[in-house]
């Protein structure tokens, strides 16, 4: 497997905290990209990764559960039903984990790299992990799920990420970007 160029931000990046836009053409940077992103998920051990966390701001995620890989464009929620909750954690803030309530069943609709329109229906811990990939795409993380006591619990903890996360960002104008550059 090829070494991935791609990194994955930690809690703190200013990057995790914005709002993606929508990917208007898809071009072949988006397809290496999101390639990329699912051998970066790979070797962390992943089951998700959103655009987001690798500091490109552009809806794209990448999910497998285990059950085959999902590249996904611009995804939308469009339905959901039940809930569930289920004890979540991220590569972007590693080592914690919180409890996190969502639907148990959510329809998506989104294009795949071929720029072909998609409608997938997940359940279960697949339906967790595209809501969580999503939150992403809008600058939500998993802590924004936890109650008071356990930010106080994790405050120690977030706040070395924090720092590990200022001592590895890159400048603001290095992020990667998946549009041509003419």
């Amino acid at each position: 497997m090829n070494k991935t160029a791609l990194k994955i931000k930690l809690f703190g990046d200013p990057a995790l905290r914005k709002k993606v836009k929508p990917v208007k053409e898809v071009t072949f940077l988006h397809r290496d990209t999101l390639s990329e992103m699912a051998q970066l998920m790979y070797a962390e051990a992943g089951i998700g990764l959103a655009a987001s966390q690798v500091g490109v701001n552009e809806s794209m995620l990448v999910v497998d559960i285990g059950t085959g890989l999902y590249k996904l464009i611009n995804p939308k929620i469009v339905e959901k039903e039940g809930y569930q909750v289920m004890e979540e954690g991220c590569l972007s803030v590693p080592g914690v984990y919180i409890k996190v309530k969502r639907a148990r069943k959510v329809v998506i609709k989104a294009q795949d790299e071929g720029s072909k329109p998609v409608t997938i229906e997940a359940e279960d811990l697949l339906a967790c992990v595209f809501q969580h990939e999503i939150d992403h795409l809008n600058g939500k993380l998993i802590i924004d799920y936890a109650s008071l006591f356990d930010k106080l619990k994790l405050k120690k903890k977030l706040k070395e990420l924090k720092k590990r996360s200022e001592h590895e960002r890159l400048p603001e104008s290095e992020t990667k970007s998946c549009k041509l550059q003419l």
